[in-house]
């Protein structure tokens, strides 16, 4: 789709989780449902930038969606009895009595349904994410493999496994209940995190920031959020991404340099995000306990609300990180919690603090942990070892920009002016 104007692409990627989930509610056989909407929404892409939008969509989307699942089965003399009972299954109304452009009133919206079956416990979390993109976001296969940067023809293996997996498990289009929904609901909100998390710092490659793929994480939260409006702890996700997000124009330089939190041009944020973050966060907050991405919004929102680095309320957001560990044993939680109690206590109390998250074999060579330790070993007048961490940093990142920072920083340690 990346040949059609922005405003088609965005509403083929708003209809396609309705498209599709009219289809699988109506044939099943969701691994050929979806295909027919990439079809469609391929068709959609040629057609309407020169012929224009349909009045009714979505209405035109399921219509030729239909059609194509229809003539692909069909066509498929293998699958008779398929056809039989997809024959069965399909009003004759829905194939000659509706034209493309009229609006169906029984459809209804299944997208939460289907983010729920796209987050399948049976599938890893790569499958999850593929396919969540795919048959939600309505992005190809092409445009994943090229987020997450690996070949095109690996991402359509891994896609094809996962609707495969989807279509194994033999799970309806529903809504899963009681327990089951609440856990459901947490792998959406991580799946949705990860993507963002991707898009926002790539896991490699040249650049430090993929903007497709947390727009495309916004936007589905955004989606996930209106559909469970009571939900806090998906308000405080969506809080904690655009309150990151706010921070995007101002992390690169202008040869694409990295620029930490602490050296940004804060007038460089974007102030309508970070309002509409902090906005969100500070409605959910107050409603009761709190979860982890609501306490992540908050600490995003306490960075963004310091007009000056210097301003930042440090011992808030420490008791913040200390209310976050409160939640089990994350290494990635104890990283941050030693910033903080470096920033409040003195560089000596963040270097003691370093031992636990150092403890964990996921931590210990991390390049971020690495960063941490120079960093504090700077403030204390330590050049030497300093520039050794942040030398022993930059062999441990895949990312271009902040091995050149990492290795920026040991020079100037070596070699001051």
């Amino acid at each position: 789709m990346s040949t059609v104007h922005h405003g088609t692409e965005d509403l083929l990627r708003e209809l396609a989780p309705q498209v599709l989930g009219v289809l699988v509610r109506r044939y099943g056989a969701f691994d050929t449902c979806e295909d027919a909407v990439q079809e469609a929404l391929l068709a959609a892409a040629l057609q309407w930038p020169g012929g224009g939008v349909p009045d009714n969509p979505r209405g035109w989307l399921v219509t030729v969606a239909s059609r194509r699942l229809i003539d692909q089965v069909r066509g498929e003399a293998a699958r008779r009895r398929r056809e039989e009972a997809l024959a069965l299954a399909t009003p004759q109304s829905a194939l000659v009595g509706h034209a493309a452009d009229e609006r169906p009133a029984a459809d209804r919206d299944d997208s939460l349904a289907l983010l729920f079956l796209c987050c399948h416990p049976a599938l890893s979390p790569a499958g999850r994410i593929a396919l969540t993109l795919r048959a939600v976001g309505g992005l190809t296969t092409a445009q994943i493999a090229a987020a997450f940067l690996v070949p095109e023809a690996t991402m359509a293996q891994r896609i094809s496994r996962a609707k495969q997996t989807v279509r194994g498990a033999g799970e309806p289009l529903a809504l899963p209940e009681g327990a089951d929904r609440a856990e459901r609901l947490r792998e959406v909100r991580h799946v949705l995190y990860l993507v963002f998390n991707e898009g926002y710092t790539t896991t490699g490659g040249t650049g430090l920031t993929a903007p497709e793929p947390s727009t495309e994480a916004i936007r589905l939260t955004r989606l996930l959020h209106r559909l469970v409006p009571d939900d806090a702890e998906t308000a405080g996700l969506l809080a904690l991404m655009l309150l990151t997000d706010a921070r995007r124009p101002a992390r690169t330089g202008p040869d694409g340099e990295l620029v930490p939190l602490a050296e940004q041009d804060r007038g460089r944020w974007d102030q309508a995000l970070v309002a509409e973050g902090t906005a969100l966060i500070s409605r959910v907050l107050p409603r009761g306990e709190a979860g982890p991405y609501q306490i992540q919004a908050a600490v995003a929102a306490v960075h963004d609300e310091a007009a000056r680095a210097e301003d930042t309320d440090w011992p808030q957001i420490l008791a913040l990180y200390d209310l976050l560990g409160q939640f089990g044993p994350n290494p990635v939680v104890a990283l941050n919690r030693a910033v903080a109690v470096g920033m409040v206590h003195g560089p000596a109390a963040g270097l003691d603090a370093l031992a636990d998250p150092a403890a964990d074999k996921r931590m210990a060579r991390h390049h971020r942990l690495l960063a941490t330790r120079a960093h504090f070993l700077a403030m204390l007048g330590e050049t030497g070892p300093a520039a050794e961490a942040y030398r022993e940093a930059a062999r441990h990142t895949a990312d271009g920009p902040e091995r050149r920072y990492l290795t920026a920083r040991a020079h100037r340690l070596e070699h001051p002016v």
